[in-house]
């Protein structure tokens, strides 16, 4: 097996109450991990967390954001290959180890993906209607012929972001001038794998829940669904893809899966 370079890039906002079981996680991987902290909002909670757990912490010099904090935190990075670990989620033990062994059957990857489930409380979830529905959606790039398919993966994309953001690992090295919009508040993302999505190499989806996307009322998600922010640039997506009138009739269905991200009251 080929040497994975891999780190995982802690994006750190605040005082999440999370962080640590993130950490943790991280550092309970079956393969010892690479790890930094990256944050736009330094604090003594942050510092402590880094000493106690001997990790180091790098500190923008701009002003927060999603776009600017992930592309803070990719920079940071020295590493052929980095996860933009999410403060809140959990990574499960075997996802380093994975990422290693596809790594070594893929040909030329842009980005690896996974499964994933849900934190929502104390409670892990991983069945519901958008688990189900983006699962059906990756399954067409679970074939690994069919992991070069720009047509196929394009085809996924046109119908919504069925990639989980915190599950992928970018091969900074193949794309070192890689960056996340730092004008999008939600779509960064989806408009991110859409960009990579037109250039030679790899998809490769890993289609078992190797991470647990937390679902809470402090969730940037949660917070751009009750905001009302996320569809303008949904819409926008589609119509990368699709005339108007498909574009209205695709996020009418696309609101309907998203309110599985809201919280129970």
């Amino acid at each position: 097996m080929s040497e994975f370079s891999h780190v995982f890039a802690l994006c750190a906002y605040k005082e999440s109450p999370y962080l640590e079981e993130c950490i943790l996680s991280l550092k309970g991987q079956t393969t010892e991990a690479n790890i930094l902290i990256a944050t736009s909002t330094p604090n003594a909670y942050l510092k402590d967390m880094a000493e106690k757990f001997d990790i180091p912490l790098y500190v923008s010099g701009r002003e927060s954001g999603i776009g600017r904090d992930w592309n803070f935190a990719l920079s940071c990075a020295q590493a052929d290959f980095v996860t933009i670990a999410h403060q809140d989620d959990v990574y499960l033990p075997e996802y380093l180890e994975k990422l290693a062994a596809y790594n070594n059957r893929a040909k030329n990857p842009i980005l690896f993906f996974t499964d994933y489930g849900e934190l929502r409380g104390n409670k892990t979830v991983y069945e519901n209607q958008l688990l189900y529905v983006k699962r059906r959606i990756n399954a067409f790039l679970k074939p690994r012929a069919f992991w070069g398919s720009r047509f196929m993966r394009n085809r996924t994309l046109s119908v919504g972001s069925a990639i989980c953001c915190p599950s992928v690992c970018i091969n900074k090295k193949a794309f070192p001038d890689f960056r996340f919009s730092e004008t999008m508040s939600c779509d960064l993302d989806w408009d991110a794998w859409s960009r990579l999505a037109k250039k030679k190499g790899s998809f490769v989806y890993l289609p078992e829940p190797l991470m647990l996307h937390r679902i809470h009322e402090g969730s940037e998600t949660t917070n751009q669904l009750e905001g009302g922010k996320r569809f303008a640039e949904d819409y926008e997506m589609f119509r990368r893809y699709w005339p108007s009138p498909i574009a209205k009739m695709l996020m009418r269905r696309y609101v309907k899966g998203a309110q599985s991200n809201e919280i129970e009251k």
